[in-house]
């Protein structure tokens, strides 16, 4: 007789990122469940137990740390990621502070968020893993990272982003229109 699967539940409101993630973890050997929204990820954890769990930090329809709170209320055992385009170390701390035993910022891989769960677990995550990099982003990513966080916290207002941010309008224009770094 052949073990199940681990399964996992994939929380993000980004429909082609959830997708592509799902299917690289399916192709590794999970059980995936998706849930693109804070009441049905709350629906798909009530039906069934998950051995681990990737949750977006922000939702439309709330705050993924509430689920990160169901999680760790349903099960302790399901290992739960954060996962997020807008990291901060407050964030990051509270995430922790509820149960998450990891915190990523975004962009992640299949093999980065399996080599995440294996650090915590010590196991291999039934996949095979990336080679480890350097968990420390560059000054340019932490910039761009903490750009976009005030610039969402604006309501996406340029004006009002630079004001908060203490430089020139054209000069965010600009930043905004480089790429993102990868770390």
């Amino acid at each position: 007789m052949t073990e199940a699967p681990a399964s996992i539940l994939l929380v993000d409101d980004d429909d082609v990122f959830r997708e592509r993630l799902a299917r690289a973890l399916r192709d590794r050997g999970l059980a995936v469940s998706e849930a693109s929204s804070h009441e049905e990820a709350l629906a798909t954890i009530a039906d069934r137990a998950m051995s681990y769990a990737l949750v977006d930090l922000r939702l439309p329809s709330g705050s993924g740390l509430d689920i990160v709170r169901a999680l760790r209320e349903r099960s302790r055992e399901t290992v739960v990621i954060v996962l997020t385009g807008y990291g901060s170390i407050a964030t990051a701390l509270e995430a922790v502070r509820l149960g998450a035993a990891h915190y990523l910022t975004k962009p992640a891989g299949a093999d980065d968020i399996l080599a995440s769960f294996a650090r915590v677990t010590g196991a291999a995550c039934e996949a095979p893993l990336a080679i480890e990099r350097d968990e420390v982003p560059s000054l340019d990513r932490v910039e761009w990272e903490h750009i976009n966080r005030v610039l969402g916290d604006s309501g996406g207002n340029i004006s009002e982003a630079a004001r908060r941010l203490g430089i020139h309008r054209r000069s965010l224009q600009r930043k905004l229109a480089k790429r993102p770094v990868k770390r």
